[in-house]
């Protein structure tokens, strides 16, 4: 049986994106996505959590990103989620984890994009 590594989040961009080119003139962007839920707890208030997601865009969605994407933008994300390991200046064993986006589609109303 095949697996399925399936990510699809609804969210705002806590900051606006980091582009990057690499070899070969290879774009990527970088940003945190916050998704919030909402519920009540036991005595009816309303409570949120909010999780933080780190995003990983390549090519031409890096490029798409970084041009109409901006902090506080509303989208929805589709991708897949990978962890990495590295090596810290102290030798250790860091793990980052993060979504590799494959779409997305802008949320924002028109006329927030441009006030």
């Amino acid at each position: 049986m095949r697996g399925l590594n399936k990510v699809t989040l609804i969210g705002n961009l806590g900051k606006d994106p980091e582009l990057q080119s690499l070899e070969e003139n290879i774009q990527v962007a970088k940003f945190s996505l916050a998704t919030t839920e909402t519920y009540k707890d036991k005595a009816g208030n309303s409570r949120a959590d909010t999780e933080w997601h780190t995003v990983v865009l390549w090519r031409n969605m890096a490029t798409l990103a970084a041009k109409y994407l901006k902090k506080g933008s509303m989208i929805y994300l589709e991708g897949k989620i990978k962890t990495r390991s590295y090596d810290d200046k102290e030798g250790n064993k860091r793990y980052v984890t993060e979504i590799i986006g494959d779409s997305f589609i802008m949320l924002d109303k028109p006329d927030e994009l441009h006030p």
